[in-house]
């Protein structure tokens, strides 16, 4: 089966943008985007990881700009919604999908790690919404989808800091839903399980033991109902069909991507193997 399930046009005429897009799930969210008409702004912390994932769009056709910055930072957060005005004229759609995996106890985790896990994890969000929101108002509503993890809802060891920003990720998109519903901007979040991801790929390398690296993503596929870890572009299609005017009437939603792995009493995956995107 193929990841993507386009609606040709569905997009047409609106720009949107993927922060953390050069990686990952947000880099299958613009792919996905772009693919159903939407003019693109993705941003990530590495040029060439940008360079691809932008050029990645236009070689197939569509348009796409990337932009290298620090979303954790205002300055970095301005030039990629600036971008976006300047080179297409507004936003209409924003996917919020940088992230980073850290581990540790709260013990085992300096203040440093945590304020890197929470700045890149939960500010970029705030900052990117803070600047793009009032864009969107200008253009009569949007959507927003926000990527978290089901490390919201239920943790392995080890992930404190991640897994408290996952939780901060989900209580910011109800706020930002209930704040913004009547300026017709949608606020959604998605929280995937293990999502074969660069970041999943480095988790199973941390983790694997004596196994390789393949059988042991093997191993933790086989810990969720539906017997495998997730694409990408599978986590990429809820995000598009969020963003679409198909979920016209859907605001301050928790959607899972998880293959089942939530429905569970418990799991036990190896810390940190969700697939959230990582920038």
């Amino acid at each position: 089966m193929p990841d993507a399930m386009t609606t040709p046009g569905e997009f047409s005429g609106q720009v949107a943008i993927v922060a953390g897009g050069s990686l990952g799930i947000g880099r299958a969210a613009a792919v996905r985007l772009a693919a159903g008409g939407a003019r693109v702004v993705l941003c990530g912390r590495r040029p060439n990881a940008v360079t691809e994932a932008a050029a990645q769009i236009t070689d197939a056709g569509g348009a796409a700009v990337g932009v290298a910055a620090d979303l954790s930072t205002m300055a970095g957060a301005r030039d990629l919604v600036t971008a976006a005005v300047d080179r297409f004229g507004g936003v209409d759609i924003l996917v919020n999908s940088a992230g980073i995996q850290r581990y540790g106890t709260v013990v085992e985790t300096d203040e440093a790690i945590w304020d890197d896990v929470f700045a890149t994890n939960v500010k970029s969000m705030y900052l990117v919404s803070h600047l793009a929101i009032p864009v969107m108002r200008e253009r009569g509503g949007g959507a927003i989808v926000n990527v978290s993890s089901v490390q919201a809802f239920a943790n392995q060891p080890g992930v404190a800091a991640y897994a408290a920003s996952k939780a901060a990720i989900n209580g910011l998109t109800r706020a930002m839903a209930l704040d913004h519903a009547a300026e017709g901007i949608r606020v959604n979040v998605v929280c995937p399980g293990s999502v074969d991801t660069p970041m999943l790929r480095h988790s199973a390398d941390l983790f694997r033991g004596e196994k390789s690296r393949d059988e042991t993503l093997a191993d933790w596929g086989r810990m969720h109902p539906l017997g495998r870890i997730a694409r990408a572009g599978e986590v990429a299609e809820v995000i598009a069909f969020l963003a679409s005017d198909r979920a016209s009437f859907v605001t301050g939603g928790e959607y899972k991507v998880d293959g089942g792995l939530m429905t569970q009493i418990a799991f036990a995956l190896p810390p940190g193997t969700d697939g959230t995107a990582a920038t």
